[in-house]
């Protein structure tokens, strides 16, 4: 991940969770929706105000419906903002999205623990 830019956006972006270092993630998956943000953001798919609007109005819905808000939710409302996002701008549909999430649910079901898991075009059946 490019130190800069994730500078950037934790300086654009302030509720991300960080320490001296920078953001910090909790697990590997919270790294990648990070990673694929800053990606989005600098082929100028969003800017930092939107994605911080959309993140914060995500996160309202939530505490809203009941989260405590602990921040161990907090990179769920990442994925779900990103996942709104680049719906609503039309990279993709709600639809490929949940066909997607469907598809590597199955994966992740049939693969074993500690091996890696692969989409297979039965996963998406």
């Amino acid at each position: 991940m490019d130190a800069s830019a994730a500078a950037r956006a934790a300086s654009a972006v302030a509720s991300i969770p960080r320490d001296d270092d920078g953001p910090v993630f909790r697990a590997p998956w919270e790294a990648q929706a990070f990673a694929m943000a800053l990606t989005l953001h600098d082929r100028g798919v969003f800017t930092w105000p939107e994605w911080a609007a959309a993140l914060a109005d995500q996160i309202k819905r939530a505490q809203a419906a009941g989260d405590p808000d602990t921040g161990e939710t907090y990179y769920l409302y990442w994925l779900a903002t990103l996942e709104h996002l680049v719906a609503a701008k039309g990279v993709t549909t709600s639809d490929a999205l949940r066909r997607y999430r469907n598809a590597w649910d199955h994966a992740a079901d049939r693969t074993p623990h500690g091996k890696p898991i692969e989409l297979t075009p039965a996963d998406f059946e």
